[in-house]
């Protein structure tokens, strides 16, 4: 029995010394002199040295002058991978397409080069945006048929979200509450089961009245800044702006059938199975090449067509298929390349 405890003892520590110690450190050595950069997490470093992030890990990248990632579910979480699982029956999948798609549509170009509205004439903008916000103004003018109450109508999960969505929502909801205690009192009338009403149980009857109330404007978040240059963030009606191209672009595409639009790259709205996926296609990043190009001119007070060049170049040079190109469509990766434009028009670090 002695015998058989002891070889058992030597048989575990010989595993664990092998399995624990000796296993790990024969593959972190081999990491470290074969492949230092991807053993480190593969980080990239910004102008100044410091790291910035993974070449791994899609950041989320918003502002106009830098290439955008792909839409992420997991708002580009790495300790969150996910998809968004959403079903294609789903209004949740088409409505969050949609947002993505509204502020960067463009019109086709016809033969001769130019571009055409939806009313067929020729566009003065090729970005179908300024459309959608002429559209949705529509209410100001003539007093119907509140196209916000409609949305609010017609989806009141979105309507509810969007209360949901920031803290600051949810507090203008409930201003309104305490000025509107007859609405109030009605809408609980009419849903007895819910007596005492939170912000976003509210959400339909708000929307109803904020549309009699500001015809062809929508509750959004408006940055102002003091005497002391202070920001501060506050809800108030607006007439235009990204949430009017975002929100509103499916019913006015509803509406405009048959507006001549430009195909989006698919994984431009469309997310990854992780949510963390750190490339683009080419074509997606020559879809977004324009707003970037324009943006860097307008700072660099440059010739936009130069600046243009310049980043199509660097797009050519970052670009690169699978297996040493062997396979598939050619990427970009949206961190290396920003950071590229970063240190070439900008000299410090991407604020993204």
């Amino acid at each position: 029995m002695k015998s058989i405890l002891s070889k058992s003892l030597w048989l575990l520590v010989f595993v664990v010394a092998i399995c624990c110690i000796g296993y790990p450190l024969t593959l972190w050595a081999v990491g470290q002199v074969a492949f230092p950069f991807q053993a480190n997490g593969s980080m990239l470093n910004g102008p100044d040295g410091k790291p910035v992030g993974s070449a791994l890990i899609a950041q989320p990248f918003t502002k106009d002058e830098y290439f955008h990632p792909r839409p992420s579910a997991a708002s580009y979480d790495a300790t969150a991978s996910s998809s968004s699982a959403l079903a294609a029956s789903n209004y949740a999948l088409r409505d969050r397409v949609a947002r993505a798609i509204g502020p960067i549509a463009k019109y086709k170009l016809t033969a001769n080069g130019s571009r055409l509205t939806v009313d067929g004439g020729p566009a003065t903008d090729n970005r179908v945006a300024p459309d959608v916000e002429s559209w949705f103004q529509r209410d100001m003018f003539q007093g119907a048929p509140h196209i916000v109450a409609q949305w609010a109508d017609q989806h009141n999960s979105l309507a509810q979200a969007w209360v949901k969505a920031d803290p600051k929502n949810a507090a203008y909801v409930d201003e309104w509450a305490k000025s509107h205690a007859d609405l109030v009192a009605q809408f609980i009338k009419d849903n007895p089961a819910t007596p005492k009403p939170k912000p976003d149980d509210l959400a339909v009857v708000f929307f109803k009245d904020f549309s009699a109330a500001h015809p062809g404007q929508f509750p959004s978040a408006v940055d102002h800044k003091d005497a002391d240059g202070k920001t501060t963030t506050v809800i108030e009606p607006v007439r235009d702006g990204s949430d009017i191209q975002s929100i509103f672009f499916d019913m006015w595409r509803q509406e405009h059938p048959d507006a001549p639009l430009e195909n989006v790259p698919g994984d431009m709205v469309t997310t990854s199975a992780s949510g963390l996926d750190p490339h683009i296609t080419l074509e997606n990043a020559e879809y977004q090449l324009d707003r970037v190009a324009a943006k860097w001119a307008e700072n660099t007070k440059r010739e936009p067509r130069a600046v243009r060049q310049e980043i199509e170049k660097i797009l050519r040079d970052n670009a690169a298929a699978p297996l040493g190109g062997l396979l598939g469509e050619k990427f970009v990766n949206v961190l290396e390349v920003n950071l590229e434009l970063c240190k070439r028009y900008r000299g410090g670090n991407a604020g993204r």
